[in-house]
Parts: structure tokens; C-alpha cells; sequence
């Protein structure tokens, strides 16, 4: 019988506002599932979208992985290390290779603009300066696989996302595009993502298997796993675009870093007592079987 493929998992937040509840709890989701798996981890931010980028939600990164107690194998030690050697910006040929190859795909790539009146967005050729590219899906496409959380999962991506964003309009590679040329590059194994990224897990399907170079990205080669979200006083799930300005994200929760641990304990329905520390949770996950069932 042939040896399973090593886990090779990342951490991959935004330095777009302060990481949330949220945010604290997929870290620590990921890095027990890695770690239970004797697998690899690495720590991949996403920082292509540099209008929203700010030097302090990129300390807030680091800040809050030492705060949990959490490591990671590869990647940036800082925030200066950062920018130096791991940013995205580094990795703008790579993004623009397969950018060229999608858009000799027939059929594939629409490039759009709005109007100058502010009206419709409208197609235009694809050299058009300022316009952004589209990848077109026909309507019923359905992205079918199996997702170590959810079970078997289909999603009707023609219906979610018909035309959605491969090129933004400043000519950088978008995120679905970007993110699939970053987890081929780690050789990730293992995505544990919020059941909100579930429309992006299948557009990012998709698109790879349309080129031969992005192949080895699918659901044969890499286990996804979307766990449940958390959400708000109100019921919205916690998301980093509704933070209002005196938001400090989660390391400004009165309940300390044991809400984190409670509700990842939750999520995989382990005992109250296992979310007293990260060592407590750890040793929870090693003798019981989480829901997750990708080990």
C-alpha cells in the first residue's frame, strides 16, 4: 500500500485589520491538525492587496501567533523579515505566467471596466490598461469533492461566482489565482479554511484544473477541511471589512486567549476540560477522534 503524501499545511491571514476570533481559532485548528500529523507548516501572508495593508495589522499577524503559543516550520520570523523575503510582491512572475496561460484558454477570460459615466460594467480587449480580468463560468458548473469536514460537498459555482476576478484591475494576479500558485509552491497537502471560503475552494479548483502546470492542485492532491463560523452578537460572521476603528481584534477580548481554546474545543468536540491550555488541547486531539477525518 502505498504511503499517504506528508501533511504540509499553512497559515495564511490578511494583513488587511486586526485578526479576530476567528481568525485566532483557524490558526490554532490548523496548527493541531498539522502537529497531530507530524506534518509541516508554513506561514504564508496573503499581502497582494496593498491598499488595505497597514504596518500595524502586519505586527498584529506575529502578535497574535506568539500570544497563542503556536509555531510554524517555514516562513517569515517578523515583519521586517517579511517584506524582505516573503512577500507576494516577490512572486509577481509566477502569478503572471499562469495569469497568460488562463487567458489563451478559449473562452476562459473577459476583460471589464466600468464606463466612464460610472454605468455597467462593460468587456473590452484584454491589453486594455486599468480593466480587469474575469473568468467566465458557464451556468450549472458544479465543483464536486469530498471535504474532510463537510463530507461529500457540491457547489454550484456557475450560480455563486459566474465572472469572478482573476486580474485585478491594477494588472496584479487576484487572490484565487494568486493562492493557488502559492500552495503548489509549499507543496500544501492540507487547507483548513472557514465554510465562507467554499465558493473560493471551487472557483480555485476549477481554474487549476484548467492548466497543466496547476494540475497537482485538486482534491486528490490536497485534503480541504471548511469548519463551522463563528459569528457575532448579531449573528454576522466576524469578518475583518466590519471592523469599526476602535476594533482591536482578538487580542482585545476580555476573555483572553481561553475563548480561543473553547471554541476550537467545541469545533471538534472534545471535552471542557481539554481547552484549558494549548498542551491540554493538544493531548485531547491525539486520543480522541476529531470530526475531522483527514487523518
Amino acid at each position: 500500500m502505498p504511503l499517504p503524501p506528508p501533511v504540509v499545511s499553512r497559515l495564511a491571514p490578511t494583513p488587511s485589520g486586526y485578526l479576530h476570533l476567528g481568525n485566532a481559532v483557524n490558526f490554532v485548528l490548523t496548527w493541531l491538525l498539522t502537529r497531530q500529523a507530524g506534518g509541516t507548516l508554513h506561514l504564508r501572508i496573503d499581502d497582494l492587496d496593498r491598499a488595505r495593508l497597514r504596518p500595524a495589522y502586519l505586527d498584529n499577524i506575529f502578535q497574535v501567533i506568539d500570544w497563542l503559543g503556536i509555531d510554524h516550520d517555514h516562513g517569515p520570523s517578523g515583519p521586517d523579515d517579511f517584506l524582505r523575503h516573503h512577500s507576494q510582491l516577490l512572486h509577481l512572475p509566477e502569478y503572471n505566467r499562469v495569469l497568460r496561460r488562463l487567458a489563451l484558454v478559449p473562452g476562459l477570460v473577459q476583460a471589464s471596466q466600468r464606463t466612464r459615466t460610472g454605468g455597467p460594467i462593460a468587456p473590452v480587449p484584454l491589453e486594455t490598461p486599468g480593466a480587469a480580468w474575469r473568468a467566465q463560468v458557464p451556468a450549472g458548473t458544479e465543483i464536486r469533492f469530498a471535504d474532510a469536514w463537510q463530507g461529500p460537498t457540491r457547489v454550484p459555482l456557475g450560480a455563486l461566482m459566474p465572472d469572478f476576478v482573476v486580474r485585478k484591475k491594477d494588472g496584479v494576479a487576484a487572490y484565487q489565482v494568486a493562492s493557488i500558485v502559492d500552495d503548489l509552491r509549499l507543496g500544501t497537502t492540507l487547507i483548513v479554511r472557514g465554510l465562507d471560503l467554499l465558493p473560493s475552494t471551487a472557483a480555485q479548483l476549477c481554474l487549476a484544473g484548467l492548466l497543466s502546470e496547476t494540475a497537482a492542485f485538486s482534491a486528490v492532491r490536497v485534503t480541504f477541511g471548511h469548519h463551522p463560523l463563528l459569528t457575532n452578537a448579531a449573528g454576522q460572521k466576524l469578518s475583518k471589512s466590519q471592523q469599526l476603528p476602535l476594533d482591536a481584534g482578538v487580542l482585545a477580548q476580555e476573555q483572553g486567549k481561553q475563548v480561543v481554546f473553547q471554541t476550537v474545543a467545541e469545533l471538534l468536540r472534545l471535552p471542557p476540560a481539554a481547552a484549558e491550555t494549548l498542551a491540554t488541547l493538544q493531548a485531547a486531539v491525539k486520543s480522541v477522534e476529531p470530526p475531522f477525518s483527514a487523518f
